[in-house]
């Protein structure tokens, strides 16, 4: 029997992650799974045959964040051109982007932009 959610954001964003992965499943390609935090975003490329990560960056890494805020576009965007750099380093060029549930506007846009300069396509 599964236990109700009583909170109905946490329910949604459950049914949305769900929704999302059942088109995740079929794909053979690598994903990209973005995370967003209330201060952070973290970026990482699964291979999803086995489930390992073969790379990740976040917006807690002092070469991306820098001086400037962690929880805004600009930092976001940041955060995908890097995880761009580190896909092309292992010689991958095509992805499935997982945005986990989340709404795609704002920063997980932004990490979806800045994946796409860095000539990841999805």
């Amino acid at each position: 029997m599964k236990k109700k959610i009583q909170n109905t954001k946490r329910r949604k964003w459950l049914a949305r992650k769900a929704r999302t992965q059942t088109s995740l499943d079929r794909s053979q390609r690598v994903a990209l799974t973005v995370y967003r935090s209330a201060k952070h975003t973290y970026a990482q490329l699964v291979e999803t045959e086995t489930g390992k990560t073969l790379g990740s960056v976040s917006t807690r890494d002092q070469a991306i964040a820098g001086s400037e805020g962690t929880g805004n576009c600009e930092a976001a965007k940041k955060v995908g051109e890097a995880i761009g750099r580190i896909a092309k380093e292992k010689s991958i060029d095509q992805v499935v982007f997982n945005r986990n549930g989340f709404l795609y506007h704002g920063r997980v846009k932004a990490v979806a932009d800045g994946a796409r300069e860095a000539g990841l396509q999805f």
